[in-house]
């Protein structure tokens, strides 16, 4: 293998001390800045301005290095000049990848579904053995600067590379949509805003201020620092609490303890005769709702006479306006159509009796899978959907891993092949640092639950339930339905999008520490959120703008385009986000099925088989993509809502639509070797294209051909 020149490599080396450096000197003020804020908060400075410094100076920070590295080079914008070292680009990678599905969600899921929420702790770090084996060095080795680019160039033309190009957008535009929807939740919870609108947009701003100036430069530098912040707001928590309720600072070590005391007191809450009324109480409720469904007309009008009867009584009682006007609001809100009320109320009833079961609806953490193998046949049949459930997720969480564009592109930032290939290791060991601790953390979190909050009279509830109520009632609620004024486990209504975020408040921690975690998860969408918006931008200015319409735009016009591009695209996801399509979890796992369904057959076979052709990668991709599409819009809620889609929900096998990808990937990959084996085979030098990237190994470091000096500057369609 050829050598860099001596000169190439001191530079490095100095490049590299450097770095490390800068960033030695970054973590040391970071903890002198939660030092600082400790003491802050013991001599007596309010909450609300610990929480605003928590959001807007690590946002300063990231400015700050935007601004420094901005650039209009096109190699800079677009792959930050191919000089990240393996180390840091795993560190940025980690922070590209730990969204705020993952620093938010992973833990809430564990939480709430106990051993079926290890899917995702399973799907994903299985899909960085795929990047390792099958793509990342031989992406490296292609060496531009997209997957449409690689797709363009593999399959002969701008047809494949634009099918990509709105596939990247597609998959790209639900991931962002999730993080800035987790941005808007933080920055509503930490300013104290009133509107959860007014929170996303506000958010955005953080967003745009790295990935507009510098592109990728700035983007993977900024997201180094977000790795170091987000990190350490993850692991102080959890450690606090380890430390709490054990005396051992190594959550992980602890971890079957607290398990195995959660299952005792399981056992105690669902033999509680207090928890059974509540089940009752609910049951009830749901019987009520299954009676209106009953005659949906004469239900609507009942009600209708029901609330048009109160308003009169509190006006001629003369009672309080606000307590008018939400009756009012509630007589405005039953103006539907007989067909829209029978779907929410059918909603309703499948949530109340959700609720009407042990352990408010949640499953024992301990218990594999949902049913039981050895029960009725009820019984056996849920424990085989919940099975094949499981291995669904895991398989459409590690193809989608190898599939996501914006995590493939960080692997052509890297200065040679076998830097990329290094790269995705400490990818695996700083996102390990994570998701080891995720699980840890959500039996923490439920053993404070059931020990702390459980039982506390109504009227003594700790603020930040109300407080998180204010922000969204769906994701934090609490209801006396037995009457008893103590709260019950059946009683609490978490969603898992907050139990990472309440889990210092939960546990009696300082406010500090809700400040970090906070901050925490705000580094976690930013970068994300960064790295998939920049993915947007650059397929449609580098891809579509320069390959399709003007391959004479120069560079600077291309990264100015790019700029445009990411404003409006930003933009469009903070409407979306706004309107709160989906919990944060779905709208991700849902991004990871269509980049599975996309990308995963073309790339793999692209690489790994010469005969694939151009029609069959196009036919693939498109195919794989429309099964997945087609499944999730028929089986997803509130996309059967958008798109006005009535009757029951028919699924495959018992799959939820979070594992769409099941089935898009394997109709992808057939479709893409049967339509190539029925058309002529690729172009000679396509075939000596692929050669090269199977034999990188044996090839010098940097690429033997680029797209541009294999094709013309203007490709055939």
């Amino acid at each position: 293998m050829a050598h860099p020149p001596l000169a190439s490599r001191i530079t490095s080396m100095a490049f590299r001390r450097r770095l490390h450096r800068l960033y030695v000197g970054y973590t040391m003020c970071f903890l002198v800045f939660l030092a600082s804020m400790a003491l802050a908060e013991r001599y007596g400075l309010p909450k609300n301005w610990i929480g605003f410094v928590f959001l807007a100076a690590p946002v300063v920070v990231y400015a700050v290095i935007g601004i420094v590295c901005r650039t209009t080079e096109a190699p800079e914008y677009y792959v930050a000049g191919r000089r990240v070292p393996a180390m840091y680009n795993g560190m940025a990678t980690g922070a590209d990848w730990m969204s705020a599905a993952s620093f938010l969600g992973m833990a809430g899921t564990l939480y709430l579904t106990g051993y079926d929420g290890l899917a995702f702790v399973m799907g994903w770090t299985g899909g960085y053995c795929l990047v390792a084996l099958l793509l990342a060095p031989y992406l490296r080795k292609f060496g531009q600067y997209t997957i449409p680019d690689f797709l363009g160039m593999r399959y002969e033309g701008n047809l494949a590379r634009q099918i990509g190009v709105g596939a990247t957008i597609l998959v790209s535009f639900v991931y962002v949509v999730a993080q800035i929807y987790g941005v808007g939740l933080i920055t509503t919870r930490l300013t104290g805003i009133a509107s959860f609108e007014i929170g996303v947009f506000l958010g955005l701003g953080g967003i745009l201020v790295c990935s507009f100036l510098g592109g990728m430069r700035a983007v993977t530098w900024t997201q180094v620092a977000q790795y170091i912040v987000l990190i350490v707001a993850y692991l102080v928590p959890v450690v606090w609490l380890s430390v709490k309720q054990t005396g051992v600072p190594v959550p992980q070590a602890i971890y079957g303890e607290q398990l195995q005391k959660v299952t005792e007191t399981e056992a105690r809450l669902m033999a509680d005769p207090k928890e059974q009324e509540v089940i009752a109480a609910f049951r009830q409720r749901a019987a009520e709702l299954g009676e209106r469904l009953q005659d949906v007309p004469k239900a609507l009008a009942d009600e209708r006479a029901a609330i048009a009867e109160r308003i009169d009584a509190l006006k001629a009682i003369g009672a309080p306006q606000r307590q008018i006007q939400a009756a009012e609001r509630a007589l405005t809100a039953l103006q539907r159509e007989p067909v829209a009320a029978a779907e929410g109320w059918a909603r309703e009833k499948a949530e109340l009796e959700d609720r009407a079961r042990p352990l408010g609806g949640m499953p024992p953490h301990a218990r594999p899978f949902a049913g039981d193998p050895a029960g009725d046949e009820n019984a056996r049949r849920a424990y085989d959907d919940s099975r094949r459930n499981f291995l669904a997720l895991v398989f459409c969480l590690m193809v989608g891993t190898a599939g996501l564009p914006h995590i493939l592109a960080r692997y052509y930032t890297t200065p040679s092949v076998r830097e990329a290939r290094e790269s995705v290791v400490w990818s695996l060991l700083f996102i390990s640092v994570l998701y080891l601790t995720a699980p840890a953390l959500a039996v923490l979190v439920k053993y404070e639950v059931f020990n702390s909050l459980v039982g506390t009279p109504f009227d003594q509830l700790p603020s930040w339930i109300a407080n998180w109520a204010k922000v969204d009632s769906q994701l934090m609620s609490v209801i006396d339905i037995n009457h008893d004024g103590v709260l019950q486990l059946g009683e609490i209504r978490m969603g898992g999008d907050i139990i990472v975020l309440v889990a210092p408040e939960l546990a009696g921690l300082p406010y500090f520490v809700s400040g970090l975690v906070a901050a925490g998860g705000l580094a976690a969408a930013l970068s994300t959120a960064d790295g998939l918006l920049l993915t947007i931008a650059n397929a449609l200015s580098h891809d579509f703008y320069y390959r399709v319409i003007d391959p004479s735009a120069s560079p600077a016009r291309q990264v100015m385009i790019s700029k445009v591009l990411l404003l409006v695209v930003a933009l469009a996801a903070a409407f979306v986000a706004a309107r709160r399509p989906a919990d944060i979890l779905f709208l991700v796992t849902a991004a990871f099925s269509l980049a599975a369904s996309a990308f995963f057959p073309a790339l793999v076979l692209g690489i790994f088989w010469k005969r694939a052709n151009r029609w069959g990668a196009v036919a693939g991709m498109l195919s794989g993509l429309c099964v997945s599409i087609y499944y999730l819009a028929t089986t997803q809620p509130w996309l059967r809502e958008v798109l006005h889609l009535h009757g029951p929900v028919q699924l495959w096998w018992g799959i939820q639509p979070i594992s769409a990808g099941v089935f898009g990937v394997p109709v992808g990959l057939a479709v893409t070797v049967v339509v190539s084996l029925l058309t002529p085979r690729p172009a000679p030098m396509t075939v000596a294209f692929v050669e090269g990237l199977r034999y990188a190994r044996q090839l010098p470091v940097e690429p033997v051909a680029t797209a541009a000096e294999v094709t013309p500057r203007r490709e055939m369609p």
